[in-house]
């Protein structure tokens, strides 16, 4: 299951709270994003129905469930899967990277994190009806030691 951050390890962090729609998954993670982007892949665009899924990368054990962890739906693996809520389907995050770190849907953010997306990703198979309107970098694929 989750793995649970203790208050200790918070000290200090200003954290950040999300939900889902409907409120009965609740989680909270430090604003201590290391990257964040918005993902243009096919599975990203299916996973969220939208055009791209705007994320922030943080480690695994940064983020912990506040409420509702009877109510997750994990659609994978330990090591690799998306967690949503089981109640409104809500995406909350994909644990990625072996287990070791999560992609938090920043959409489900209530607070408003310090970090800012910094690249578009994986545009190589962007929706063709979609069109991107800024000046971030654009990647083919993933960016190499960052956003994977």
């Amino acid at each position: 299951m989750e793995k649970p951050v203790t208050s200790q390890e918070n000290a200090g962090n200003r954290m950040l709270a999300g939900k889902c729609l409907c409120g009965a998954v609740q989680y909270a993670v430090a604003d201590e994003f290391i990257y964040a982007a918005n993902c243009h892949c096919s599975n990203c665009r299916r996973t969220t129905g939208s055009a791209f899924k705007p994320f922030a990368g943080i480690e695994r054990e940064r983020l912990s469930l506040t409420k509702g962890e009877d109510n997750l739906l994990i659609f994978g693996e330990e090591t690799g899967h998306d967690t949503r809520c089981k109640t409104c389907g809500s995406l909350l995050y994909s644990v990625v990277r072996d287990g070791a770190f999560v992609h938090v849907a920043m959409g489900t953010l209530v607070d408003e994190p310090t970090i800012r997306a910094t690249q578009h990703i994986f545009v190589g198979s962007k929706a063709k009806w979609f069109t991107i309107a800024d000046d971030l970098p654009q990647y083919e694929e993933h960016v190499a030691g960052g956003a994977d």
